[in-house]
């Protein structure tokens, strides 16, 4: 007895620490998805992939031309710019056109989707007014820019400054002379015909009314610095890579352009005030943005700015803008006593490459997820899926007032946190079931020589070293990084987790994917979705599965008929759950979702309680309620909300 209980205390703290691994082993283990349940869900969801038209090749490549310092990272460097857009371009009331970059030809294309109508008109490009053969499209964001009801493009490059294609108020075909290009930076120098202008290498642009005037303002985000000559392979030198693969911030500029004017016509013009004053000051102002999104997270009629940003920490910019004077403050996450450094809103040191927000649990606040490199036996990050913890908009808007932004990552509890290099996201309910499925695009390099060895040494390299291109591993065409990883679709499981059932679903064809744009493009009530993907041919997804419920579609439009962007609806249902979404500016990494709110229920029917909060072109803030049956509805907004 007394030699056991010697031998017991003895060994008292070997099974005490052993009981508390077991412990803490079957506290953190994860929820599991059985495969009958992922059958399940994957049983509610089909689509069919469908080819996009493409106007005539002016060339095709696998790789860009770059600077010469750039040469041995020549893929590394042409690893971004596929994009891709759905809106209502030609006016016929359903949002059935596309605007993508196809990064093989270096061309803004405007193209209906495939299906019915597909024949409206012949796919066609947009052109700079001016150019050189050092520049590449990134991406191209619809909006009406002008404020004449029909919706212009906002196209952004490598090489220079972004054009706005306005579209002319008595064109009667869609087609490129409908559109008349209007520099959004005026007056570009241009030298024997060639655009010779400011050198901007811009990765991200979202829309919304910053400063609550009743007008459209424009996010640029720059990923290189100004004035860096990447794609130029008659130069060497005279750039910069990152100076940190966690927490670098000597990256492009930011800029917000301010509404002052706009005339419709045939030949429409609009002006926008450039300011960089409006971000806050050191390094929000200049990280490596790859995704912004605005969005209003607490109801004061404001969208907030989040800036995804590579090589280190997101910003989320709390709106405390004027009607004329633009204006932000950095809100940081707060650290709890189990949580890493990188998993705190601001301090992140993370690879932000997409961001869009939604409601995921129902309360009727905005959560957010985020990409971010999560590659097993590469770079295995997280992705973020930051759950907004306030309880209501007052108290968000007490915690942003003390620089304070209360979200918590829930990725890996909820099965969302890996995926692989992952790229633009889209939060959208599918089958009307209720529950929003995260849509994901990942992969970055596709070639035969796998270089992820190399990479995984240049991350844990020296950060004095990585701002000189020199000491980069090569990435050249052929080389493969996470070439064969795939569209991600992480749906709801019964238990709450979120499971991946991309491949039950014929979705994870295995080539990187980039922008991804989401809309119900035939009225029927599903929504629909297209892809871009680096280098290879774009890709559209009709939705043909069966609704597993109803929904509220939403299409708010200003007294003009141009989309109320920034518009916020709210649907309770009888239980007390609440949805809610806003007409969105266009976030995302390089992928544009329509300007309509489409909200799935879930099994309900009748009348439903929903809430409009907007602002006139006054600037003034509106609120009403109405009751409106599931399906379609368009809604006027000026001083009133009017069904039309």
């Amino acid at each position: 007895m007394t030699a056991t209980f010697r031998w017991l205390h003895k060994q008292l703290a070997g099974i005490v620490a052993l009981a508390l691994i077991a412990t803490m082993f079957l506290i953190g283990k994860l929820p599991e998805v059985s495969a009958a349940d992922q059958d399940k869900v994957a049983s509610e969801y089909s689509f069919t992939p469908l080819t996009i038209a493409l106007p005539a090749a002016k060339k095709n490549q696998a790789v860009r031309t770059v600077n010469k310092e750039y040469a041995h990272i020549e893929a590394w460097i042409s690893s971004v710019g596929s994009a891709i857009a759905m809106n209502d371009l030609d006016n016929d009331g359903k949002n059935n056109d596309l605007c993508l970059v196809d990064t093989r030809t270096d061309q803004v294309v405007v193209t209906p989707t495939p299906g019915a109508g597909d024949k409206r008109y012949a796919p066609f490009e947009l052109e700079a007014p001016s150019t050189n053969p050092y520049i590449a499209p990134m991406g191209c964001v619809p909006g009406d820019f002008n404020e004449d009801g029909k919706i212009d493009i906002l196209a952004y490059y490598w090489g220079r400054t972004p054009v706005l294609f306005l579209k002319k108020a008595n064109a009667t075909t869609l087609d490129a002379k409908a559109f008349q290009p209007v520099e959004l930076v005026p007056n570009p120098k241009i030298t024997n015909g060639l655009y010779d202008g400011d050198i901007w290498n811009t990765n991200s642009a979202t829309i919304g009314d910053f400063d609550g005037d009743g007008h459209l303002d424009i996010f640029i985000g720059n990923y290189f610095p100004e004035g860096s000559r990447v794609l130029d392979d008659r130069v060497s030198g005279g750039i910069t890579m990152n100076q940190s693969m966690s927490h670098a911030f000597n990256g492009g500029g930011k800029f917000i352009f301010r509404f002052v004017g706009a005339t419709a016509g045939d030949t429409p013009t609009a002006k926008f005030d450039c300011t960089e004053e409006a971000i806050p000051a050191g390094d929000s102002r200049h990280g490596w943005t790859l995704a912004s999104s605005a969005t209003d997270l607490n109801g004061d009629g404001l969208p907030e700015l989040y800036i995804a940003n590579d090589f280190g920490a997101d910003r989320l910019l709390y709106n405390i803008s004027k009607p004329g004077r633009i204006d932000f403050v950095n809100v940081n996450g707060v650290k709890g006593p189990g949580d890493p450094k990188s998993k705190v809103i601001g301090n992140d040191s993370f690879k932000g490459m997409g961001v869009d927000f939604g409601d995921l649990n129902h309360d009727g606040m905005f959560d957010a997820f985020v990409s971010n490199i999560t590659t097993s036996w590469g770079i295995q990050e997280s992705n973020f899926q930051w759950m907004n913890n306030a309880k209501d908009n007052t108290e968000l808007t007490k915690d942003f007032q003390k620089g304070v932004a209360p979200f918590s990552d829930a990725s890996g509890h909820s099965g969302s946190a890996w995926s692989g290099w992952g790229w633009d996201v889209k939060i959208a309910d599918y089958n009307n079931s209720g529950e929003s499925v995260i849509t994901q695009a990942t992969g970055f390099v596709k070639g035969q020589v796998n270089r992820w060895p190399q990479l995984q040494e240049l991350a844990t390299a020296n950060d004095g070293v990585l701002s000189n291109p020199f000491w980069w591993p090569n990435a050249r065409l052929g080389d493969d990084i996470g070439g064969d990883q795939t569209l991600h679709f992480f749906a709801k499981a019964q238990n709450g987790r979120y499971v991946d059932i991309a491949k039950k679903l014929g979705l994870a064809v295995p080539v990187p994917t980039r922008g991804i744009a989401t809309g119900d493009t035939d009225d029927d009530g599903l929504l629909d979705f297209a892809v871009s993907r680096q280098f290879e041919q774009p890709v559209f997804y009709h939705n043909n599965g069966k609704s597993q419920g109803s929904y509220i579609g939403l299409n708010l439009t200003n007294e003009n008929g141009s989309p109320a962007v920034g518009a916020e609806v709210t649907v309770t249902l009888a239980d007390g759950r609440k949805y809610i979404d806003r007409v969105d500016g266009s976030s995302g990494h390089s992928g544009r979702r329509t300007n309509q709110v489409h909200i799935g229920l879930g099994d309900v029917s009748g009348p439903q309680q929903v809430h409009l909060q907007w602002r006139d072109r006054a600037g003034a803030l509106h609120q009403q309620d109405l009751q409106l049956t599931p399906g379609w509805h368009s809604v006027q907004l000026g001083s009133v909300a009017k069904e039309k």
